[in-house]
């Protein structure tokens, strides 16, 4: 793909509306190789010319001669630069030395571990030898019942995601004793995505599957690979409690990228400048331009009724050219397993030119290699920027990728100010395995699976004795003779979540075939996006949905012939059950304390297509939503509402604005992930606008009360004001027609 004649070509067309706000270059790579003092047997070297890899990167014969080394090794290095190899190679060379060894592989997504059962069937599919040591299986909530016994007994490579393991294998490791026994290699996938509460369980979880392999008399070696984060050995020293050798020479190729920050055009309404044409009209009308080119796109989108519209929209103007329309496709959360595999597939052999998405295409599944990747929406941290940016461009050719910007502050922020975007640093990811509230639940399951000693102070940390206590109060632990043994019935781990999201999912039925199931939605999801009378878009198709069964958890819909879609309309407030403590400071008065949340879909919104004009609404009678947690609260001072309202401003929207503000700026100061938090503006408490952010977690984990105790320091953050910059071209490379870099974008 010629990147550089596309955006000339597309600018210089009669509807272009001075929408580049920036363009900067990347240069290209070139690949960096290295011997591997470590003997790699024959048999594997002859596997991987049969692949055309005749020499390893620098990247991946280093981390196979710390693996070799006995260190446990992290990898951090680009997109589509072979990291597969680092973990893969050693594995299988262990398999062939020593065939009773065994391999645990942990992937955040099903969707992973099954790309990489593929990788390692077709491994043992190119030769009879390694097909004889080589037994690779997945095992997670989708593997039948009566193919676990044989997975525990018979496979040498089991891949799994963390929540499979932590609430079906560590439960039930007598079955796994020998699995356990002989593992020699525990692979962690995409560390970079456990962060926040997610990441803090998955740490705790880590500990428990180390805890009983050394009950079983095994040290597995560790091995982890992430995209660029700033702070790997942190994070993964935090994730598997011990020290790591840290590889990220990166030695892969990479072509020339080029990065467009792309700004929809203000509409033509009279006496203002305010509203944008939609981001989502935009990406479509360059999607179609990049498929007519026949360039393999790919857009990735912040919403699934997004991805959906996209997809729908694009075939619309694709009407006439079914040779094109045909080769989109639509992929997000919701669909099922088999269709995801299928669109994966077409993408991988080429068979589709483009396809829309959510971030669920984020991570490193095999697609192939793809010329461009348009991003609607920034997705909200500089590391998933550039994994979505790395989407495109995976060989040597060049590549396009285009950030769309939506009409809101931190978008235009970047639009404005393109060398914070080329020049952050990755964010750090934060994990706190020492948290007490996660604790509780992780020692509780630790518990369970063996009893508790001073001795699990080396894997949980000086908390485990106070901790453990507390949960004996509340008679689900007995102390005896300094151990602690599990005093319940059940399995704990069945009523610990790792993720903020409900795993229960309600089923997406079409009436009209045969009551087919065609998705599934989780079920905190379920109110917003499956109630009734809503339209849900699948491969762009609208059906409506006629009926949501909260009982049997179904969503019961039907083919429409509609020409709009739907909106939720969602209400939520805050109530204080109890003040903790509170504390009077110049810029009003702040307490921590314990709140119920409670949110609702009230209506819908009918929106019509393309125009986006309201064409309905609708209340909606569905049941609340409720989430007990920890909370502070904010209620600036009289003076500075009556001045906000004295120079004409709504005091609500503006503490609206504050909020948002507040919520970005507190993962820099308390260890969390964005998605751990929320709040909102409530005045029904108090009697005064009061703004609540509080943790997304039941019972809190302890970020609004880092917040509460930082106060200070978060409102200074969220006050600073950078310094603006101009529009260019940034090349990394000199100006070819020796002008300079300013004279205009596209030189």
């Amino acid at each position: 793909m010629d990147a550089r004649l596309f955006i000339r070509e597309i600018t210089a067309e009669k509807r272009y509306r001075d929408q580049v706000a920036h363009v900067r270059e990347i240069p290209p790579r070139q690949a960096v190789y290295a011997e591997c003092r470590r003997e790699i047997p024959e048999l594997l070297w002859g596997l991987l010319r049969r692949q055309n890899i005749h020499r390893l990167y620098r990247h991946q014969a280093a981390a196979i001669e710390a693996v070799a080394d006995g260190r446990d090794v992290v990898v951090v290095t680009g997109t589509a630069s072979g990291k597969t190899l680092c973990y893969n190679l050693p594995v299988v060379s262990g398999l062939l030395a020593d065939p009773a060894g065994r391999a645990l592989y942990i992937f955040p997504t099903k969707a992973l571990a099954q790309d990489q059962l593929g990788v390692l069937q077709r491994w043992a599919g190119q030769d009879r030898r390694i097909a004889e040591v080589l037994a690779p299986a997945v095992y997670d909530g989708d593997t039948p019942a009566h193919n676990r016994a044989k997975i525990r007994s018979g496979a040498s490579v089991v891949l799994t995601n963390p929540d499979m393991l932590h609430v079906g294998i560590l439960p039930y490791h007598g079955k796994w004793h020998q699995f356990l026994r002989r593992l020699r290699t525990i692979v962690v996938d995409e560390v970079h995505s456990y962060r926040g509460i997610f990441g803090s369980h998955v740490a705790c979880v880590l500990r428990r599957l180390l805890r009983l392999c050394e009950h079983y008399g095994s040290r597995p070696q560790i091995v982890c690979c992430s995209a660029t984060i700033a702070n790997p050995l942190e994070l993964t020293g935090k994730l598997t409690g011990r020290e790591m050798t840290l590889i990220d020479n990166d030695g892969s190729p990479r072509g020339r990228k080029y990065f467009v920050l792309w700004n929809p055009p203000f509409l033509d309404l009279p006496g203002e400048r305010v509203s944008r044409r939609s981001a989502n009209v935009e990406a479509v009308d360059l999607l179609v331009e990049l498929v007519r080119r026949r360039a393999q796109t790919i857009v990735f989108t912040r919403a699934r009724i997004v991805a959906e519209l996209v997809y729908k929209y694009a075939r619309e103007q694709l009407a006439g050219e079914e040779d094109l329309a045909g080769r989109i496709r639509p992929y997000r959360g919701g669909y099922l397993p088999m269709e995801r595999r299928e669109i994966e597939q077409q993408l991988f052999t080429g068979r589709l030119l483009a396809v829309s998405a959510t971030n669920a295409l984020e991570l490193g599944i095999d697609v192939g290699s793809l010329d461009a990747a348009i991003l609607v929406g920034f997705p909200g941290t500089i590391c998933s920027t550039w994994q979505q940016a790395g989407r495109a461009g995976r060989t040597a050719s060049d590549s396009l990728v285009i950030l769309l910007a939506y009409n809101d502050p931190v978008d235009q922020y970047l639009m404005r100010h393109p060398d914070y975007l080329f020049g952050a640093a990755h964010e750090h990811a934060i994990v706190d395995p020492a948290n007490p509230y996660i604790l509780a639940g992780q020692l509780s399951c630790a518990c369970f699976e063996k009893p508790l000693t001073a001795e699990d102070e080396a894997w949980f940390g000086p908390l485990v004795g106070d901790v453990a206590q507390a949960v004996a109060d509340d008679g689900q632990m007995k102390a005896i003779d300094g151990r602690y043994y599990w005093s319940c019935s059940g399995n704990p781990a069945t009523q610990v979540n790792l993720r903020t999201i409900s795993q229960n999912n309600y089923a997406i039925v079409n009436t009209a075939d045969g009551h087919k199931t065609i998705g599934q939605v989780d079920a905190i999801s379920a109110p917003e996006l499956v109630y009734p009378q809503a339209v849900y878009l699948h491969e762009g198709e609208p059906y409506i949905v006629s009926q949501l069964d909260t009982e049997g958890k179904i969503a019961y819909v039907e083919p429409a012939k509609v020409d709009y879609y739907t909106q939720p309309v969602l209400a939520s407030q805050c109530r204080i059950t109890a003040t903790r403590e509170q504390r009077p400071r110049p810029q009003g008065q702040t307490c921590i304390g314990d709140v119920d949340v409670t949110w609702q879909t009230t209506a819908f919104r009918k929106v019509k297509y393309y125009t986006m004009e309201l064409v309905g609404q609708a209340s909606l009678d569905l049941p609340a939503q409720t989430l007990a947690t920890a909370a502070m609260w904010w209620s600036p001072p009289e003076a500075a509402r009556s001045g906000l309202s004295a120079a004409g401003y709504n005091p609500v929207e503006a503490l609206m604005g504050v909020r948002n503000l507040m919520l970005a700026a507190l993962p820099s100061i308390a260890m969390c992930d964005r998605r751990d938090i929320s709040g909102v503006v409530d005045s029904a408490n108090l009697g005064t606008p009061t703004v609540f952010v509080y943790d997304r977690y039941p019972g809190g984990v302890g970020f609004a009360r880092k917040g509460y105790e930082l106060f200070d320091d978060w409102l200074d953050i969220c006050s600073a004001r950078p310094s603006t910059t101009t529009r260019t071209w940034a090349a990394a490379t000199p100006c070819p027609t020796s002008r300079p870099p300013s004279c205009c974008w596209t030189c």
